[in-house]
């Protein structure tokens, strides 16, 4: 054992203190206060996010209608077979990419619109209060 291992005092894991230290406390009474005074979000907050999303979905449909043009125009064509399966394989990639993000951005535009809906109807305050 090194000789300077002999000066510390070693513990045992129940020995530990258990109290919180002061920037412990300070810290969670600073992000209770922050939780009650935080603003919620609302309807407007929710109608742009939803137009957001289905925008960036929009311009995923187009880039992907532009790629599945490409590829009809110009199909993979290579002698070698294991060429041409890496090629069928990248196109289908490629095409189901962005067919993945039209829908998602779709989905997640939908979603918010509905929550926009939502926060319109009466009670929606209180039904956002209850855990």
């Amino acid at each position: 054992m090194p000789r300077w291992a002999d000066d510390v005092p070693s513990r045992s894991v129940s020995e530990q203190p258990t109290t919180p230290s002061a920037s412990d406390t300070a810290g969670n009474s600073l992000s209770s206060a922050s939780d009650s005074n935080r603003r919620r979000k609302g309807p407007f907050s929710f109608l742009s996010g939803s137009l957001t999303s289905f925008g960036f979905g929009w311009l995923a449909l187009q880039l992907a209608q532009r790629v599945v043009g490409y590829y009809a125009e110009h199909p993979p064509s290579y002698e070698m077979r294991f060429a041409q399966s890496i090629a069928v394989f990248m196109k289908t990639l490629i095409v189901g990419m962005s067919f993945l993000a039209t829908f998602t951005f779709a989905f997640i535009g939908i979603g918010l619109f509905l929550t926009f809906v939502r926060s319109l109807l009466p009670g929606w305050r209180e039904a956002e209060q209850t855990p």
